[in-house]
C-alpha cells in the first residue's frame, strides 16, 4: 500500500512539474510573439485534465493575438466563471466579443425579478446554504439562551434575536434554491461555425429562422439528436447542430 502511496505521489508530482514547465514555456513564447507555439504548450497541459483561470486566459490571449474569434471568446468565458470578478479577464472578453460579427440585444430584466436575480447572484449557493445553516445555529443558540434567561428584558431581547435568525435562514434558504436553480438552467456555448442556420426546427428541412457566426454566445435550452435548441440574449430561440457550437460548462 505504501509502494502505491510513494508511485502515486511521484506521477502527482511529476505532471505538476511538467504542467509548470509547459506553462512557463508558453508564458515565454507568448512574450516571444510566437502566440502558435504558445498554445501548443498551454493545450498540452488541458490534455492533463488542469484547469485554471490562469490558463484559460493565456489559452484566450494566445487566441485573441491570432485573431481567432471564437476561441478566444470560449476561453475568456471559461476563465470568467472561475474567477466572475476578475476586471482583466471581463474587458479581454469585451475585446473579444468585439471581434463577432452578430450584435444581440440583452432582453432588459426589470422591477422586482431583477433585483431578486441580482442579489441572488452576490454570492454562489453553497455560499448561501452555509449562510443558512450558521443563521439555523445562531437560532438554536439565541433560543435555548433565550429559555434559560431569567431576566424579563434578556428574555424578550433573545426571543426577538432567534425569530429573527431564523426567518433570516428561511429567506437564505429560499436564496439558495433559487440560486441553484439559476446555475441548472445556466448552459451557455459559443458559436465556433463561421457561419450557421438556425432553424425552426431539428431537421435541416425546417425553416431558416436567422444565422449566426462564430463567438456568439447562446443558450442551450434542450436536445434532440444532434441537435440543440438555443437561445440569444435577445430571446430569439431556434436549433442548430451540435457540431456548430461548443458548451461552456464541459471541462
Amino acid at each position: 500500500m505504501k509502494n502505491l502511496l510513494y508511485i502515486f505521489l511521484f506521477f502527482f508530482g511529476s505532471l505538476t512539474a511538467q504542467n509548470t514547465k509547459y506553462f512557463e514555456q508558453g508564458n515565454a513564447l507568448y512574450n516571444e510573439g510566437k502566440y502558435a507555439e504558445a498554445l501548443d504548450r498551454y493545450e498540452a497541459i488541458l490534455k492533463t485534465d488542469k484547469h485554471s483561470a490562469e490558463l484559460y486566459f493565456n489559452l484566450a490571449n494566445a487566441h485573441y493575438k491570432l485573431n481567432h474569434v471564437a476561441p478566444s471568446v470560449y476561453y475568456y468565458e471559461k476563465a470568467l466563471a472561475l474567477k466572475p470578478n476578475d476586471r482583466d479577464i471581463k474587458n479581454n472578453l469585451a475585446f473579444a466579443n468585439n471581434m463577432t460579427v452578430d450584435a444581440i440585444d440583452n432582453l432588459p430584466e426589470v422591477g422586482l425579478s431583477k433585483f431578486v436575480k441580482n442579489f441572488a447572484k452576490t454570492m454562489s449557493f453553497d455560499s448561501w446554504a452555509k449562510l443558512s445553516i450558521l443563521l439555523v445555529i445562531l437560532f438554536v443558540v439565541l433560543y435555548i439562551t433565550y429559555y434559560f434567561a431569567v431576566a424579563t428584558r434578556k428574555k424578550r431581547l433573545f426571543f426577538v434575536s432567534s425569530s429573527l435568525s431564523v426567518i433570516l435562514a428561511l429567506v437564505a434558504l429560499g436564496f439558495t434554491f433559487y440560486n441553484y436553480n439559476l446555475t441548472q438552467k445556466n448552459n451557455p456555448a459559443i458559436v465556433f461555425a463561421q457561419e450557421s442556420q438556425v432553424k425552426s426546427e431539428p431537421n435541416l428541412r425546417s425553416d431558416e429562422a436567422f444565422v449566426l457566426h462564430e463567438g456568439t454566445k447562446v443558450q442551450i435550452l434542450d436536445t434532440v439528436n444532434n441537435w440543440r435548441k438555443i437561445k440569444l440574449s435577445d430571446g430569439k430561440t431556434g436549433w442548430i447542430t451540435s457540431e456548430d457550437i461548443k458548451p461552456l460548462n464541459t471541462f
